[in-house]
């Protein structure tokens, strides 16, 4: 029976490393039944750590994430130019989840009158400013189902419901959007870009891909009373007038927050590339222990480990490499791969190499071009824009199945 060994990338660290390794396992048996699942989990022992508790960071400002209303500190530096998909469009709403409704409100999208005006309401509607918490009511009860239906923590889709509902763009937003359905959509949309956003400030090790979120915006939607007619409808519409984008301002600001949330990631890579052979010592240890044949699974720098320790160390239990986002391709081609210098060669002994990676993933490289012959590139579409895509691998079927389909 084969065992397949997977190995974790940069940042993860426990309690995220046992849901990612579940989610691996509950993703590859759907698909391979039969294969066995290990793990080779090294960031609480041998992963980076800040030795002197961030000391080194220029400390110029706190954690807060934004103003009064909730939202993240950012201020209008350009346009759209409304030719980006929805993949793009939805990095502006990870930046800023409430970018459209507050683009919405003003520029009186969508309002009978335009901005400014007042449309006669019918008797006994709702205020402007009560609709859209009024959608939002519809909600009670019922995130929980929706985010674990959606593969979404439901504490930060309820986080999210709490703070959009708080908001003070929602009276700018009712009353420039007279259309229920387009402001469920638009809700909708702000709800679930808020928690990934949340997500991804936590560096989680799984984000949803582009499918899972679509199908949480259209649960939300339909559940404020929208139809199923699909989360992109009108995405982007109102970003097509100025969007909010972090300033460099903010980010010097933030410097020792933004540090806190990349690290230990980026340091990870750091000491992989300085000190390495403690990994790559740990990986071979976890395969000796495996019957064979061994299916190595490297998510990022796990897949740089498992490629530098196969080709330093014939290992025969080992029967296929596979590569998932993984930068090891590019470390070679630009010289700084430990264990092989461009122009030499892939040595002999070195197992099948299957990689994966998303175009929109920018860590993930292909090696078919540098090795012909003996890579095998498979391109995936996680529908996530980057860096949420790094990390929606493993939300994502097509990974599964690639890999299901050369299991020895």
């Amino acid at each position: 029976m084969t065992t397949a060994l997977f190995i974790h990338g940069t940042g993860v660290r426990e309690p995220g490393f046992s849901d990612l390794y579940g989610r691996f396992t509950a993703g590859l048996l759907e698909f391979a039944p039969d294969v066995r699942t290990a793990s080779c989990y090294w960031g609480g022992e041998l992963g980076a750590r800040l030795g002197a508790g961030g000391l080194s960071v220029p400390y110029t400002g706190g954690r807060s994430r934004g103003g009064p209303d909730g939202a993240i500190g950012a201020e209008a530096i350009g346009t759209a130019d409304g030719t980006a998909d929805g993949t793009e469009l939805w990095a502006d709403l990870y930046r800023d989840p409430l970018a459209e409704l507050a683009a919405a409100a003003g520029s009186g999208a969508g309002s009978a009158s335009g901005p400014g005006g007042s449309a006669e309401l019918p008797l006994g509607a709702a205020l402007p400013a009560e609709r859209p918490r009024a959608l939002l009511s519809a909600l009670d009860g019922h995130v929980g189902d929706i985010a674990r239906g959606a593969g979404l923590p439901a504490p930060y889709l309820a986080a999210a419901v709490a703070e959009l509902a708080a908001s003070a763009v929602l009276s700018g937003a009712g009353a420039a959007v007279p259309d229920e359905e387009e402001l469920a959509r638009l809700l909708a949309r702000a709800l679930v870009a808020a928690a990934l956003a949340a997500l991804l400030d936590a560096d989680a090790p799984v984000v949803p891909d582009g499918a899972a979120r679509d199908a949480a915006v259209a649960a939300l939607a339909a559940r404020m009373g929208a139809r199923q007619e699909g989360s992109e409808r009108g995405l982007g519409a109102a970003l097509a007038r100025p969007v909010l984008r972090i300033a460099s301002h903010q980010v010097v600001r933030r410097r020792r927050a933004l540090t806190e949330a990349a690290h230990p990631a980026a340091a990870d890579v750091m000491l992989y590339l300085a000190h390495g052979e403690p990994l790559r010592r740990r990986l071979r240890e976890a395969v000796e222990e495996l019957e064979p044949p061994v299916v190595v699974i490297g998510h990022s720098l796990g897949g740089i480990i498992a490629l530098d320790a196969l080709i330093a160390s014939p290992s025969p239990r080992v029967a296929l490499l596979v590569t998932v986002g993984s930068q090891a391709p590019f470390l070679y081609e630009s010289g700084a791969l430990p264990g092989l210098v461009h122009p030499e060669p892939l040595p002999e002994h070195l197992p099948d190499w299957l990689n994966v990676y998303d175009r929109r993933d920018l860590l993930g490289y292909v090696g078919a071009p540098l090795f012909p012959g003996r890579v095998t590139d498979v391109e995936v579409d996680n529908r996530q824009p980057f860096p949420a895509a790094h990390s929606a691998y493993w939300t994502n079927p097509a990974v599964y199945r690639a890999i299901a389909a050369r299991l020895p």
